[in-house]
């Protein structure tokens, strides 16, 4: 497709709205994260695959929207997105892998000069192919956006189905913030003169798949409504109630499942092979025929 030529009024107001909620809806995620000094539940991968895409804060969707010749708004919201990302992807290096803070600060930092570098030096390559007439690499880098995008809205689903439906670790006010700026983002779109495919395609996915994350957290307060209504009775809190059905080993409809992989499953096997080799003789039990020759001596000895 053709890069925009003039751009209407009502896309530029649009995309401005999209972009200045993609601008903030990360601090209060941000913030969260901060306040609580956790970010269980909330996917490292997904941070750093959305600065990457640069749908979101990365490389691959930066590149096409200045290439396109989007509004301006679009334009530089990926570049502010990206800095978000890596912020928060810092936090969850911080809080949840306990990486000390020169070392979080030093990653993040050299992952960002790096990102801008590939950015600039790709839109400085592909602008003139682009202008040329060959569109291919362009639309190479959309569609890869566009999977890369869906990729990194994909570990929340692994989170909610390892809880039964339930999301933990995601500010929903960021949620709902980030829905709002995909629509106004997309709505932009279809105020130009000519329909970006690829990029409507970006903005459509992401809505899509952010509404299953809304809608899986929804079903699980619907299925677990008795069981919070009667632990608020008793002032707890539906996690109380989890924890004392652990304590008691019994059964919980809603416990959260476990995730045992093939290889630490074998490790755990290896490592408990080790220890028996490892384990005093003194421990091992003693074979009856060696028992009986011992007792006989023995007797021996006494007579």
């Amino acid at each position: 497709m053709a890069p925009q030529g003039d751009i209407p009024v009502a896309a530029s107001v649009l995309g401005t709205i999209g972009t200045v909620l993609w601008s903030v809806q990360l601090i209060p995620q941000a913030w969260t994260n901060w306040r609580t000094k956790t970010t269980e539940g909330f996917p490292a991968i997904m941070m750093f695959l959305w600065a990457i895409t640069l749908i979101l804060g990365g490389v691959p969707t930066g590149i096409y929207a200045i290439v396109q010749n989007f509004n301006i708004p679009l334009q530089v919201q990926p570049q502010i997105f990206m800095s978000l990302c890596l912020l928060n992807w810092g936090q969850i290096l911080l809080y949840s892998h306990k990486w000390p803070l020169w070392k979080v600060l030093i990653v993040a930092t050299g992952t960002a000069a790096v990102f801008a570098g590939v950015e600039a030096a790709l839109i400085l390559t592909l602008r003139p192919v682009y202008g040329a007439g060959n569109e291919t690499p362009v639309i190479v880098i959309g569609v890869v956006a566009a999977i890369l995008l869906a990729t990194g809205l994909l570990p929340p689903y692994g989170e909610a189905w390892k809880r039964r439906g339930r999301i933990i670790g995601i500010n929903f006010v960021f949620l709902t913030m980030d829905f709002l700026g995909a629509l106004f983002s997309l709505l932009s779109l279809v105020a130009q003169h000519t329909f970006d495919i690829l990029g409507g395609v970006m903005y459509i996915v992401c809505i899509i798949l952010e509404i299953g994350i809304f809608a899986s957290h929804l079903i699980w307060l619907f299925r677990t409504r008795r069981i919070r209504n009667t632990a608020k009775l008793d002032e707890k809190t539906f996690d109380d109630v989890r924890a004392e059905y652990e304590q008691q080993g019994l059964p919980f409809k809603f416990a959260e499942r476990k995730l045992n992989w093939p290889w630490k499953k074998n490790r755990s096997n290896e490592e408990m092979g080790t220890n028996n080799r490892d384990e005093p003789s003194i421990l091992r039990p003693v074979a009856p025929k060696q028992q009986g020759n011992r007792d006989a001596r023995s007797n021996n000895e006494s007579a």
